[in-house]
């Protein structure tokens, strides 16, 4: 029987019947209206779950049997880039044919443009899948998706008239979020590349550098310039659509560590025409930000994806491993590594689409708004999903990409001496997982973009809906442990803001990592409640008692507040080598 990374992946298509899209679906169908048109577009919320079954179940059928099997070859042969153009490996141009000749490109976009209307949770699990087969090849599918959604979100009516049919049928390929710059990584705000306006052609002038661009070479270019002259900050910046053209030059691809299958481009523009999506100088707070969340939300997923096929890997090797007469998975240093490993990727894979569904619902109360369907509940029910899936999606990158690193390293460590050589596929994943908490914003960054969120006490009436429910007799204890813990954090959040400016940065870590680890807790707990399976409630004892003594220990760090190496830090870290 062929594999498949959907069937195969239990807890997966667990979620993907638990998880409760029916409000956001309806709304996205426009009450399923489509279907008049549209001869695929569902009928009715079992309908669509239905086509988003299928559809998953291709993916799976794709990244099992054609792009995991060539993964390691695509990784070897890697891209090149030959007379500024970039030359992918056929193994990676092999497998988006095949996602193009099933339609999942562009699935993410509006029916009347081709598309399928997939709501951002399902998103995510065909970001798992793709990621746990080649972690590069998701990146060269998921940032055309990303590209087309924001053109279909912000751009005018011409532009995806325009550029939107083009994505489906394969004319433009690719896409790319075209921001960091030589001397603007993650301080985007000082992005220097120019965009002038041509009076007589009526478009925008493109000109400077763009450097570790994921996909630079792809058709579809969505470009943070600075459109006002003189200005020097983010009030200055604007967002633009661009397609390649001889004026859009690739100066190189980068070497990296790894996702050596997908091209990180350095790039020029000379005097490229380009459209402006949205209001002018509002390209950094407004469009690129919200990019950047679709792909933190996307970056979460992939790490899971990774993680997952780093564990399976180093299960499998475990039982077939022989040392001491017996394979190694039956000594407790090993299988206490292999407990901690499953136990945080399926924490993880909560977090992950408790943290779609919140972004799901803002997007769906948004589309109401502009419809002019929301009475004063449906604004307030707007508010709550747009402050959650604000402080979730920056804390869910944090956590998924850290845990992914974990088990990486600890699936490398379980091969031992083996895993360190390339004939293994952990090798990959381990050098692969390393960019995701780095790229998108850093962990530190994840850290900066929710602390206000925390401090502002975000995820309280969230955290309280959790404490409610019955989680049976049986887990009754943990429920205990967590409430406890929730309510001791609420109070170090309340002192942690009275903390001088410089202590909440530098303590800024201990409380995002206290409040994933107690939304994990709650979501494990809630799965081990709602399952028939003893596994599951077994699973949530595991990742409770490994975590709960860490967030004691964080919560005494918060606690503290100790300003000493704040004070001291010049004093330490002076040059006396």
């Amino acid at each position: 029987m062929a594999e498949n990374f959907f069937t195969d992946n239990l807890d997966l298509q667990r979620y993907l019947k638990k998880i409760d899209l029916s409000e956001v679906v309806g709304i996205l169908e426009d009450g399923y209206r489509y279907h008049e048109e549209h001869a695929a577009a569902p009928r009715n919320y079992a309908d669509a779950m239905d086509n988003y079954r299928l559809m998953l179940e291709v993916v799976g059928d794709i990244c099992a049997n054609h792009a995991a099997p060539r993964a390691a070859e695509a990784d070897e042969v890697g891209v090149s880039c030959e007379d500024g153009r970039v030359v992918y490996a056929d193994a990676t141009l092999e497998a988006m044919r095949f996602f193009r000749q099933a339609d999942i490109v562009g699935a993410t976009l509006p029916w009347e443009y081709g598309g399928m209307n997939l709501p951002e949770t399902i998103l995510q699990m065909v970001v798992e899948i793709m990621s746990r087969a080649d972690a590069s090849l998701m990146t060269v599918f998921g940032l055309q998706e990303i590209a087309a959604k924001m053109i279909a979100e912000h751009g005018d009516e011409e532009m995806k008239a325009r550029v939107l049919p083009r994505v489906i049928s394969g004319e433009l390929v690719g896409g790319a979020m075209v921001l960091t710059e030589p001397d603007a990584g993650s301080d985007l705000g000082s992005v220097q590349t120019h965009a002038t306006y041509d009076e007589e052609t009526g478009e925008w002038r493109l000109n400077g550098v763009k450097r570790f661009i994921t996909n630079g070479c792809s058709d579809v270019l969505l470009v943070l310039a600075r459109s006002e002259e003189g200005s020097a900050d983010a009030r200055g910046l604007s967002f633009f659509e661009a397609e390649a053209d001889e004026t859009v030059r690739i100066r190189r691809t980068e070497h990296k560590m790894g996702l050596h299958a997908s091209p990180t481009c350095e790039m020029q523009f000379d005097n490229t025409p380009a459209r402006l999506i949205g209001k002018r100088r509002s390209g950094l707070i407004r469009y690129a930000m919200a990019m950047m969340n679709v792909a933190r939300l996307a970056i979460a997923s992939q790490a899971l994806g990774i993680a997952e096929a780093a564990y399976r890997e180093a299960y499998k090797y475990a039982q077939k491993r022989v040392q001491f007469g017996s394979s190694i998975d039956q000594i407790p240093a090993v299988y206490r590594m292999l407990l901690s490993m499953r136990a945080e990727i399926e924490a993880t894979r909560a977090l992950v689409y408790e943290t779609a569904r919140w972004v799901d619902l803002a997007k769906a109360y948004e589309r109401q708004k502009e419809r002019g369907e929301l009475d004063s509940e449906g604004r307030e029910r707007l508010k709550e999903a747009g402050r959650l899936s604000d402080v979730l999606t920056p804390l869910v990158k944090y956590y998924a990409t850290e845990m992914g690193n974990k088990v990486c390293y600890q699936a490398m460590q379980i091969h031992g001496g083996t895993g360190y050589m390339r004939e293994f596929n952990v090798e990959r994943h381990y050098r692969d997982v390393r960019i995701t908490n780095i790229y998108e914003g850093t962990s530190q960054l994840q850290v900066v973009a929710a602390i206000g969120g925390l401090l502002g006490h975000a995820l309280d009436g969230l955290l309280a809906d959790y404490a409610a429910q019955d989680y049976g007799a049986e887990q009754a204890d943990l429920k205990g442990q967590l409430q406890e813990a929730t309510a001791l954090f609420n109070r170090c959040i309340d002192h942690l803001k009275e903390a001088e400016r410089v202590a909440v940065d530098y303590y800024g870590s201990d409380a995002v990592e206290v409040a994933t680890y107690l939304l994990n807790g709650w979501l494990v707990l809630q799965d081990g409640a709602a399952s028939a399976s003893k596994r599951k409630r077994d699973l949530a004892r595991v990742y409770i008692g490994e975590t709960l003594p860490q967030i004691r220990a964080r919560i005494d760090v918060l606690r503290a507040i100790d300003p000493t190496p704040v004070q001291v830090k010049e004093t330490v870290l002076a040059a006396e080598f």
